[in-house]
Parts: structure tokens; sequence; C-alpha cells
């Protein structure tokens, strides 16, 4: 059977391959930026706010551009796809970044990368729920790693660490890659369809509303008397942590799939770890190491079966 998947030229791929790594990169940033702005005694839904509304006017300049360059050629969405994209982009940036901030109240920024990178576990065990996909040997055995990775891993986290509350971070990193699965397995069949800037900017500022209602809820739009470190990180997220890196691996993703932009975004948790004992002091243990290491292969052999297939 004929694939229906564009070819693109090897310049293409290893351009794309380059998108995803630093896409990847700077996501990974996210987690030491939100640690170094709770020193400021800031809330976890005022810092997600701030960083939401630094980045709505670059996602709306951003789909004015791609509206623009489209012209007439622009296919007119219908509401069913709209409310779908808006929708994915609620669960993936809004409530995963919700769950995330709050989880990272309570638990390092390396564990929670850790925890966070079984999104591609979870999307394999709710595809196999919902579309009844065989999980075979090959992803049973990768789905033992990745989780026995995490159960070490977090076990010398329980022993070293003197934070409060971090079985209930831990849970909350945990929803948030579950949502943020949820987000992957719909946006497949929309972003091809849809295209990368359009896509993208819809999804984001929908999640962009979605944060700033919330906050003027509970919060009533209080944004403006923390400290200013607080401002200069939410900018720094708004920009390179959520705006480029977004777009990064959308594209990447455009061009070389899903599966091959996790395995290069496999990069992520040992690059948090990385900057979390650059920036916080942040130690990590041989055990936890091992538990990485685990957890990265079993993400891997799941990604690469997924390519082969």
């Amino acid at each position: 059977m004929k694939s229906n998947t564009p070819s693109f030229s090897f310049k293409q791929q290893l351009l794309a391959a380059l998108l995803v790594f630093l896409g990847a990169i700077l996501f990974s940033t996210k987690a030491v930026m939100v640690k170094l702005a709770y020193r400021y005694e800031v809330d976890s839904i005022s810092l997600l706010a701030l960083r939401m509304l630094f980045a709505l006017p670059l996602f709306l300049i951003i789909a004015a551009y791609d509206k623009r360059k489209q012209g007439e050629s622009r296919e007119p969405l219908s509401t069913r796809t709209w409310i779908y994209t808006i929708g994915l982009g609620i669960m993936g940036y809004y409530l995963a970044s919700f769950f995330d901030f709050l989880g990272l109240q309570h638990i390092s920024a390396g564990m929670e990368r850790l925890i966070l990178f079984l999104y591609p576990t979870i999307v394999v065990l709710l595809s196999s729920l919902l579309f009844k996909e065989k999980v075979g040997i090959t992803k049973g055995i990768a789905l033992l790693l990745t989780y026995a990775g995490v159960a070490i891993a977090f076990a010398q986290n329980v022993s070293r660490s003197q934070e409060d509350n971090l079985w209930l971070g831990a849970g909350l990193i945990l929803i948030s890659a579950f949502t943020y699965a949820i987000y992957l397995l719909g946006s497949g069949q929309f972003l091809p369809r849809v295209g990368t800037l359009r896509f993208t900017s819809l999804a984001m500022m929908g999640s962009c509303v979605a944060v700033l209602i919330h906050h003027g809820i509970v919060r009533q739009w209080q944004l403006f008397d923390f400290a200013a470190p607080v401002y200069y990180l939410a900018i720094l997220m708004a920009v390179f942590a959520t705006v480029v890196p977004a777009f990064l691996i959308s594209e990447g993703i455009r061009l070389i799939g899903a599966s091959n932009a996790s395995v290069i975004g496999s990069v992520g948790p040992i690059s948090t770890i990385v900057l979390a004992y650059i920036f916080l002091d942040e130690s990590f243990g041989g055990w936890q190491w091992l538990g990485t290491f685990l957890v990265i292969g079993g993400v891997l052999m799941i990604s690469l079966q997924k390519h082969k297939k």
C-alpha cells in the first residue's frame, strides 16, 4: 500500500531534526524558569497567566501573517475544526500547563521533566484503550522499562528530598502528561489539514484566553504587583519556552512525523536535569540517572516501533 506521507529531501529532514532538537531544548528551560520565578513569591496561576499574556500578541501576529500569506488559497475551517482545534489547545497548553505549574511547586525541575516525558507511553495506552490498538511485546517491555525508570528515580528523590507534598507534585505532573497526551492524539488528524502556523496559533490563542479567564475568576487579573524578575522570567518563558518551540516542534512534526520527533525530543529530560543543576543547584543521584535512561530507552523503543510501522 502506498504511503500518503509526503517525501522530503535529506536537507529538509536534517533541518526538521534540528528544529525539533532546538525546540525540545527550549521547552526544557520552562521548568527551570518556573522554579526561579517561584523564589519571588508568585502563585502558579498568576505566573501561567503572565506567560500566556506575553505570548498572546506573538500568536496573534503569526496568525495574521499566515492569513495574509495564504490569501485566497486559504481554505475556511468548518465549525467542527474550529471547536476541535481550540479545544485541543485548551487541553494541551492550558490544562497541561496549569497542572505542570502546580506540580513544580512541590517537585524538582529534573523530576518534573522525567514524569512529564511519560506522555508517549500514555499515548500508547490511550490508543490501546480507545482505538483497540494492540500493545504487543515490544511496547509492553518499553512500558515496563519506562515506568520502572520513573519509580527508581522517584524512590531516590523521595529518600533525598526535603520538599513537602512530593507525591502531590508527582501526581499533578502525571495529570499534566495525561492531558498533553490527549492533545497529541487529537492534533495528529487536524495539524496536517489545518497547517502548522494556523493550527498552532489557534490552539495557543485558545489556551491563552482560557488561562486569562481562569486568572480573572480566581485572582481578578491582579498581575502587576510582583517583583521585577517575575516579569523578566515570564517574558523569557513566553518567547523562548512557549512561542518559538511550539512552532519549531510543530513544523518538525509536519516534516518528519511525530515518531521521529519523539526520538529527537528525548533530549528534553537530560537538558532539564543539566540546566537545573546549573541554575537551581539541583543534584541528581546515580539511581535517578539510571531511571532517566530507562525512561528515555522505553520511549525510544515505542517511538522507533511506530516509525517502522
